[in-house]
């Protein structure tokens, strides 16, 4: 079992880098401060939304001490159209208040300090970890972990926690950062929820998901 999983590791390593070997986040962003806004409004909806709203809301409010002066009501008139824009709106105000009094306005590098943030989970802090300061970090959203299991690179993985273990347990340090990406953009676009898209997938030779499929047809 364990060749068969570093078989398959070894083969996504040598795919994603030949046919996407600069994989990087969809989010729009110009420092450390615009892409932990971005990941907490992302939560739920599309990097596609999200980047249509935050150039007005960056325009606003560019840093923590601007957005942390704003009113709830304020910053929701700017990201209305987020979902749940109200929570998300409330979650802004206090992550911004809470940079400026606890973190000298600076994102902090540590994911502990990072959850500590108002509407930061685990999986937002992976993303800042990996994406700003480069570390070893596995943010899996429902893409990843999706991805992950019908590909079978992790076993008997039942939540996202054991999911990130056993990815980060499996590919080499320096391309877990980039390794996230690949997994969430292939998710994205081509190993889709409801009907992934396997007649185009590069990774049908490795992948549980579409083996099993196949042997039930015949």
């Amino acid at each position: 079992m364990s060749k068969d999983i570093d078989n398959k590791y070894r083969f996504l390593i040598e795919y994603f880098s030949l046919t996407n070997p600069n994989a990087a986040s969809e989010l729009v962003y110009k420092n450390p401060f615009e892409l932990l806004v971005s990941v907490v409004l992302s939560a739920q909806c599309t990097d596609k939304r999200v980047n249509m709203i935050t150039p007005a809301l960056f325009a606003a409010y560019p840093n923590p001490e601007e957005m942390s002066k704003a009113s709830v009501e304020d910053i929701y008139k700017l990201i209305y159209s987020v979902s749940y824009p109200n929570n998300k709106a409330k979650h802004l105000s206090l992550m911004s208040k809470m940079l400026v009094d606890d973190f000298n306005s600076v994102v902090p590098d540590n994911i502990d300090q990072l959850q500590k943030l108002p509407g930061v989970g685990r999986k937002s802090a992976n993303v800042i970890l990996s994406v700003i300061y480069k570390k070893p970090a596995m943010a899996v959203d429902t893409h990843v972990f999706r991805v992950s299991n019908r590909l079978g690179i992790v076993r008997n993985s039942k939540n996202p926690l054991e999911t990130e273990r056993q990815l980060v347990a499996h590919f080499p340090q320096e391309l877990i950062a980039i390794a996230h990406h690949w997994l969430i953009l292939h998710g994205r676009y081509v190993c889709l929820a409801r009907k992934p898209k396997c007649e185009s997938c590069g990774l049908t030779s490795v992948c549980d998901y579409y083996i099993k499929s196949n042997k039930t047809d015949l």
